[in-house]
């Protein structure tokens, strides 16, 4: 899209699947395609010789596709940029060419190629986005309207963040939008080497911090990978110098470990009579520099990988098993991305196998389909938004709203990045946080309870749930469980979590700035940091309660907390001169299935049956007293309640508690931590029976979450 990007000095790396896929196709030379470009057949009706090996590539995809409009065009663009030269003198036509021939091998369809070929005619010439809707309709107008810059005149130094804000939400309706802009900046990276050794150094950063991490969330991994190349030899010259001479010295030996553990492999799946295709891929450059930092030394099989093709999904799993029948596996390298595919569309089964000589060569077992997806990622959709082939002519006009599409194959991590970038405060912290955010590769899948999902980065906490979920009304959280038990805000989530989010109801709720020390997507961080600017006077922390001190009972007078012995007149043991209490680690209330044991001064103590203390006291041989309940009804309990601090609470909680009856002998209420606020009722009713109805009123009290008989351990 840059009409300053120049062939290279040198050739950059390209890598060597890439050159399988091209089929042995002759090398493009570019100054042949701009001499075509000018002088091309291009009479109406006729396919211009200057988009032959665009034909080419298309045609192997979609045979039967219609090539009208590419004609027409190539026609406006070779018009539009007649005069128009790159800063190596080749005429400009022949970057829109090369993009699009780029997109053709990859897969695209026809409209993805029309509006590659004008990309740039919007940016560079005077054709307007008026004129491509009258010629090409609306998607084409679309697209190419997604991919053009934002003028620097008007925009200044935040031109290229706001442009890749604007091209971002644009693939947010259509993927097709970063197909585009991949392509285009690969053809730039190609072209990169005579520029000043500053501007390539920035490109390439940028290349890497945002290009190559979009590439790898759209699976396009043959996009991806020479790009990858490509930054390598400009940011690390003399890493990438070593590398090349490492590959080089691996192919000059003699013999081939990779290609003989292949022809052992093929001859295996003979054997089995499973169809397979048995490739070898060499390992591209930056993937080279890994391993030989991983694995230090590097030998031969060490330089590609096995990648085994097949018909169908079950045929996978038939060459595994018989890769590990017949072969040595290396089973701490199995991955099975078939049964759990990555984020980006990516299936794959992975595993390696061992050589008697120690040589390990890793293997990738995919279907065909699987394989062009994985090399083409959204590419590979061809056309999401087409309707069936069924359904009603008006579908397709349905599927723009207000300028905007609804897609359905939109994926997690873009919905995310959109959402977030709305509340993104200035040019500044969007492109910050645009690449932290697209730093994090891994994603994990949490559940809610009604069975929905939640896409978070991995690391994600309950913080940054709460978010994804409820936006900025995630600011009245005050809690969480994680698998069904309470967790602090601050929890790590991990894949295949079910979290339940508490929202509280009081109006007074609001985020805490320790939130922004857990919360680990744009979004969370962002909606907390714009609430805590517009609120600077709020008060950071709650005031916490005295530690452990007893809470007067209100009504009673004075205050002083009763010390009344914990007997228990409604039990009767077997031994009718003992001592009878309740223990007060779990405070059995009837109709609780007890248990009793002897103690030391003739007493039996009481617990219930989970208890504990139960199991501890027969694991040491404490004699055991048969209890029961007897005829009376009244009750001495310990409750624990947990809550968030928020002012008010314990006057809220000790009325509601004295409104069902419950006396209060004793309570202690912890120092807070992470806004959660634990507390110890021992309380007495006048019938056990009263016992849930008071619970559940404590519950009821907001900024209480939960509620429980004392269960010490």
């Amino acid at each position: 899209m840059s009409a300053e990007a120049t062939n290279p000095a040198t050739p950059g790396p390209v890598a060597a699947e890439a050159a399988v896929r091209r089929k042995a196709r002759p090398r493009i030379d570019l100054r042949r395609l701009g001499r075509a470009a000018l002088l091309g057949n291009a009479a109406r009706g006729r396919l211009p010789d200057a988009i032959g090996h665009v034909v080419e590539a298309h045609r192997a995809h979609y045979p039967d596709a219609d090539l009208e409009p590419l004609r027409r065009a190539y026609v406006l663009a070779e018009s539009s940029h007649r005069g128009q030269m790159r800063k190596s003198g080749e005429p400009y036509i022949t970057h829109p060419l090369a993009v699009t021939l780029i997109l053709a091998e990859l897969g695209a369809e026809t409209t993805t190629l029309t509006a590659s070929l004008l990309h740039d005619t919007v940016e560079d010439t005077d054709v307007t986005l008026d004129q491509v809707r009258e010629q090409f309709g609306e998607e084409v107008r679309y697209l190419v309207d997604g991919v053009t810059k934002l003028e620097k005149v008007d925009y200044g130094a935040a031109a290229e963040p706001e442009t890749f804000r604007k091209m971002l939400v644009a693939t947010g309706s259509d993927v097709r939008v970063m197909s585009i802009k991949l392509a285009d900046r690969l053809h730039n990276m190609r072209t990169l080497g005579v520029m000043r050794r500053e501007k390539q150094e920035r490109i390439a950063k940028v290349t890497r911090d945002v290009l190559i991490p979009l590439a790898e969330r759209l699976g396009v991994q043959a996009l991806k990978t020479e790009l990858e190349d490509l930054v390598f030899a400009i940011l690390h010259p003399e890493e990438y110098e070593h590398t090349r001479e490492l590959i080089a010295e691996n192919a000059a030996r003699p013999g081939d470990p990779l290609a003989e553990i292949a022809d052992e492999v093929r001859g295996v799946l003979r054997e089995a009579d499973i169809p397979a295709e048995v490739l070898i891929r060499p390992r591209h450059f930056v993937s080279v520099h890994r391993v030989s930092r991983k694995r230090g030394e590097l030998r031969g099989a060490d330089f590609g990988r096995l990648l085994v093709l097949v018909n169908e999904d079950a045929d996978c799993y038939a060459v595994l098993g018989e890769l590990h029948t017949c072969m040595t596996p290396v089973v701490s390298e199995f991955k099975d991305f078939i049964a759990v595919p990555k984020f980006n569309l990516y299936q794959s089964l992975h595993t390696a196998v061992a050589r008697g000589d120690g040589q390990v060569a890793e293997v990738l077992i995919r279907t065909h389909q699987m394989h062009r997806t994985a090399e083409a990622g959204v590419v590979a959709l061809g056309n999401p938004y087409a309707p069936a082939a069924d359904a009603p002519a008006a579908e397709a006009s349905d599927s723009l709203v207000d300028g905007e599409r609804a897609d359905p194959t939109r994926p997690g991590w873009l919905s995310r990045l959109l959402d977030w970038q709305k509340a993104a405060p200035d040019t500044d912290t969007f492109w910050s946080t645009l690449r932290e955010d697209l730093a994090q590769d891994r994603e994990i899948t949490v559940f809610r309870p009604d069975g929905g999902t939640l896409g978070l980065p991995e690391g994600a906490t309950c913080v940054d749930a709460a978010y994804a979920q409820y936006g900025e009304d995630a600011h009245a959280c005050i809690g969480a469980r994680v698998n069904g038990r309470l967790a602090t805000l601050s929890t790590v989530l991990v894949d295949g979590d079910t979290v339940q989010l508490l929202m509280g109801q009081d109006p007074a709720s609001e985020p805490s700035r320790e939130w922004l020390e857990h919360a680990h997507t744009p979004a969370a961080r962002i909606a907390i940091q714009r609430w805590l600017a517009a609120h600077p006077d709020s008060t950071e922390e709650l005031p916490a309660p005295a530690p452990s001190r007893p809470v007067p009972d209100p009504s009673v007078s004075g205050g002083a907390p009763s010390t009344a012995p914990r007997t228990a007149s409604a039990v009767v043991a077997a031994r009718p001169d003992a001592t009878v209490r309740l223990a007060g680690c779990c405070t059995p209330v009837p109709p609780d299935e007890i248990a009793g044991f002897a103690v030391r001064g003739g007493v039996v103590t009481v617990h219930r049956v989970e208890c504990a203390s139960v199991l501890h006291m027969k694991g040491t041989g404490r004699p055991e007293v048969a209890v029961s309940w007897g005829d009376s009804t009244a009750c001495r309990v310990t409750l624990v309640a947990e809550s968030f601090g928020r002012p008010h609470l314990l006057a809220d909680l000790t009325e509601a508690m004295a409104q069902e009856g419950a006396e209060i002998v004793s309570a202690t209420v912890e120092p807070p931590s992470q806004q959660r606020v634990r507390h110890t009722y021992t309380v007495e009713l006048p019938d056990a029976a009263h016992l849930p109805a008071l619970m559940r009123a404590m519950r009821n009290v907001p900024g209480v979450y939960d509620v429980g008989r004392a269960q010490h351990q």
